[in-house]
């Protein structure tokens, strides 16, 4: 939530996604890999038809519009899930996800749609994910899932459509492949310390910063 702003105002909005694709499915990898077996299914299941969906739509809107326009379009999407989540807490109640199959369909569009336009998918999935309860192991472990699997989707559309994953872009991801497994390995361990509502208030606050670092570019 952080690291999406701050590539994207160094190498801009779409040339930033393809080069943190590439990085975040290293780190994806290293994330099942710890929690493997702590994957929610069942909602993974039912968002993942709508995210391919959303996905084609990034990659159409992508473009059709600047890298002005794309970076504001991010930041709208960051603050309106941090407002939900900001709501969540306020309230001390979740927000209620109607079990319907209209609700998986946007839901699971809008984290394709802001996936593949500027790997912002995170604070959407992350508001879902909150308001279905899970707690911050099942929490984590559908996060890696998911992600592993939406990445690779977006791949085909990054290499053919959008030109953004090259042999350059994959060869500086592959250079900083250690300061990922350090940071993968270090996130791992500071989440096993952190108590549920300290962990809520630390990704509230992480998605607040990256709405605001993206809309201030």
């Amino acid at each position: 939530m952080i690291a999406v702003p701050l590539l994207a105002s160094v190498l801009g909005s779409k040339e930033s996604t393809g080069m943190m694709t590439t990085m975040f499915l290293l780190g994806d990898i290293l994330a099942v890999k710890a929690y493997a077996k702590s994957g929610n299914w069942q909602d993974i299941k039912k968002l993942l038809p709508a995210v391919v969906v959303g996905i084609i739509i990034g990659g159409l809107v992508g473009n059709l519009i600047d890298d002005h326009q794309l970076k504001i379009l991010i930041a709208i999407l960051i603050f309106v899930c941090l407002f939900f989540m900001i709501y969540q807490e306020v309230k001390k109640t979740a927000i209620k996800v109607p079990q319907f199959w209209w609700s998986f369909a946007l839901i699971g569009s809008l984290c394709g749609f802001a996936s593949m336009i500027g790997n912002a998918a995170g604070p959407i999935f992350a508001v879902y994910l909150l308001a279905v309860n899970l707690d911050k192991k099942h929490y984590l472990g559908t996060m890696a899932w998911f992600f592993l699997i939406i990445n690779l989707i977006k791949l085909p559309l990054q290499i053919f459509s959008w030109h953004n994953i090259t042999l350059q872009t994959t060869i500086a991801a592959l250079l900083v492949l250690p300061a990922v497994f350090l940071g993968t390995r270090l996130g791992i361990w500071v989440a096993k310390l952190l108590p549920e509502k300290t962990f809520r208030k630390i990704i509230i606050i992480m998605t607040g910063i990256g709405g605001v670092s993206m809309f201030f570019q």
